[in-house]
């Protein structure tokens, strides 16, 4: 609306300072405000008239007339996706059975077994890096021990 920058805007807070003086100043503004705010709310009532005398006479139904007609291919698509969506969403339904006791217990017997091999793995994997973690401080320990042993005495 109004292009206003930082340098404008301090310019005219100056001459407001000057011209309206330092006590008047805060009620100007508050002034002010409340006018910007009246505005603020009378423009969107106005705002919300207009969008309710337009939803009232039926421009949004003329509105999704036009942009199916503007893109015909899209709009043939969505309704092919409306129509597969509603068919794989009954077949997933027909083809959701319960499983027959003997392989509800088998699918349950891997599950299980899964569980203690991931668990047996990650046990593994937490050795391996204590072990990892202990092997600098062995090594550390063993290079300091034949600088300690230096006394002359050959073995």
């Amino acid at each position: 609306m109004f292009d206003l920058g930082w340098t404008e805007l301090l310019v005219i807070g100056i001459v407001a300072l000057i011209v309206v003086g330092p006590k008047d100043l805060p009620g100007m503004f508050r002034a002010v405000g409340k006018f910007v705010g009246k505005a603020k709310g009378m423009a969107r009532e106005f705002s919300r008239a207009m969008n309710d005398a337009a939803d009232q006479s039926g421009v949004g139904d003329i509105q999704k007339t036009f942009k199916s007609a503007s893109n015909p291919m899209k709009t043939a698509m969505n309704e092919l996706k409306k129509t597969t969506d509603g068919v794989t969403r009954d077949i997933e339904e027909s083809t959701r059975s319960p499983l027959d006791p003997e392989r509800q217990a088998a699918a349950d017997k891997i599950r299980e077994k899964t569980t203690e091999m991931a668990n047996a793995r990650l046990k593994a994997e937490a050795e391996a890096k204590k072990a990892d973690e202990a092997k600098p401080a062995e090594t550390a320990q063993e290079q300091a021990a034949p600088a300690d042993t230096t006394t002359g005495d050959k073995a």
